[in-house]
């Protein structure tokens, strides 16, 4: 590659880098995506497809996830690659009185920061989905919620940003970044350099090994996820579904037990069902285990029953970035200028990838996004040079 020039060079070719560009690329920035592997390859492609708002701590994080589900309504109709959107509702079912209680005070935290969510009961909850164990005694829904194609989502941003003019080059690694004083002057790869005064670390996991090259700390770490595909049987689940473990699990600190975790189940356009997740602090080990696998299929069968009859065709797992407080790093970082952030959204970056794309390209065009990012700051973290 010869040299090149670039208003803005993004680090990560997953859906909130394309995201990204796609926005950027809107608007008549000029865009190039670097990608290590192929798109989608990382936390993007190892992930199930449900868009849900029930999962979201209220305050800025929920309000972020509302936003971004109006605009992948709009988008529907925009991006060149249909993603399969469906609004088939969420559920989050409950087994116990302890998780009576706190679904209680979920809900009601919710129903003040504008979410319609319902308790329903257990015979209410049957009637929505027949086929669950008839030991859960209730759960919450809402009906408005979604589930798309995460692939399809990603690669309709990536075909969406090439058609407005960004450059996407993959199998490439940024191997250093140039800078004169406090200024990114350009991006060093395995295939040549860019000259830019931008930088959008949008790398996922794989985000603090970018911000070691500018000897910035970024506090992101890799959670493992494992999760089982069935054999397609369609209509065996319309909502998305998690356990009210799943929700303690998500907005509690991540445990060091491979066990721990909750369950999600969701239902593919195809009929498949995506049963997950393990949350694993195991570094970069992307490996399935047997434990791992054998503890995700022992709580499916206990909520959906019906799986025991059902084949399983495949295993995979992916690394969510994670991070101490469970919330993205957004914005620019003050040490170095024109790097900003993007990462570490765990697994929410499917539900925040459309409003993450439009802010972060309202900061770099405007300087200012027209929702504050204040809340997802790197600032909100000791970030001590290395």
């Amino acid at each position: 590659m010869a040299l090149k020039n670039a208003d803005v060079v993004i680090a990560g070719g997953g859906v909130i880098g394309s995201a990204i560009a796609y926005f950027l690329a809107l608007n008549g920035v000029e865009v190039v995506l670097l990608e290590k592997e192929g798109i989608g390859s990382g936390s993007s492609g190892a992930c199930d497809g449900a868009v849900l708002m029930q999962s979201k701590k209220p305050g800025i994080h929920l309000k972020m996830a509302m936003e971004s589900h109006k605009l992948l309504e709009e988008l529907q109709d925009q991006l060149p690659v249909p993603f399969e959107l469906e609004k088939n509702g969420g559920l989050i079912v409950i087994e116990t009185e302890d998780e009576r209680k706190l679904m209680e005070q979920h809900v009601k935290t919710q129903r003040e920061a504008g979410l319609d969510v319902e308790l329903i009961d257990g015979q209410q909850l049957r009637t929505l989905s027949p086929h669950l164990s008839p030991h859960l005694l209730g759960g919450t829904y809402l009906s408005s919620e979604s589930k798309i194609n995460p692939m399809s989502l990603t690669l309709g941003f990536i075909r969406g940003a090439m058609q407005l003019g960004a450059d996407i080059i993959t199998g490439t690694r940024v191997l250093d970044i140039k800078t004169n004083g406090d200024q990114i002057v350009s991006v060093q790869t395995d295939n040549g350099e860019i000259e830019t005064h931008t930088l959008v670390n949008a790398a996922g996991a794989n985000a603090p090994g970018i911000g070691h090259m500018l000897n910035i700390d970024i506090p992101i770490r890799p959670k493992r996820g494992q999760l089982l595909v069935t054999e397609a049987r369609p209509g065996l689940l319309k909502p998305c579904l998690l356990t009210a473990s799943y929700i303690a699990a998500k907005h509690n600190s991540p445990s060091k037990n491979k066990n721990s975790g909750g369950l999600s189940i969701d239902q593919t356009h195809n009929g498949n069902l995506l049963l997950g997740s393990t949350r694993e602090l195991v570094g970069y080990d992307k490996r399935n285990t047997a434990d791992g696998l054998k503890q995700i299929a022992s709580r499916a069968v206990r909520i959906l029953p019906g799986l025991k009859e059902m084949m399983l065709i495949r295993a995979f797992a992916g690394l969510r970035p994670y991070t101490p407080d469970g919330l993205p790093i957004l914005g620019k970082v003050e040490k170095m200028k024109g790097f900003i952030m993007a990462a570490g959204h765990e697994g929410d970056g499917i539900a925040l990838s459309a409003i993450t794309g439009k802010l972060i390209s309202e900061l770099i065009i405007n300087g200012e996004p027209t929702v504050s990012l204040e809340n997802f700051n790197l600032n909100r973290f000791s970030t001590d040079l290395i």
